[in-house]
């Protein structure tokens, strides 16, 4: 289970879920709507001479979800 410290939490196939459907129509999408999305999923990144620190919203996959899946059952509709 992905938990964040807002309580928002998905289980592993929900996220797989999420995932696999987005990665077929990414390189369709407009870039703004990419940046969009990526905003949703990444808070913020730190560069520093030791790497980098990636800081993710821990809502943001299970708001992709939800719209994937609100859009998903409108086009069976």
């Amino acid at each position: 289970m992905i938990r964040g410290l807002d309580k928002h939490a998905l289980d592993e196939a929900q996220v797989a879920d999420a995932l696999n459907q987005l990665d077929p129509i990414w390189d369709e999408l407009f870039p703004a709507e990419q940046a969009r999305i990526v905003s949703l999923l990444i808070e913020r990144v730190v560069v520093n001479p030791n790497g980098i620190t990636v800081r993710f919203r821990s809502d943001g996959l299970s708001t992709i979800a939800t719209e994937l899946d609100t859009e998903e059952e409108a086009a069976n509709e």
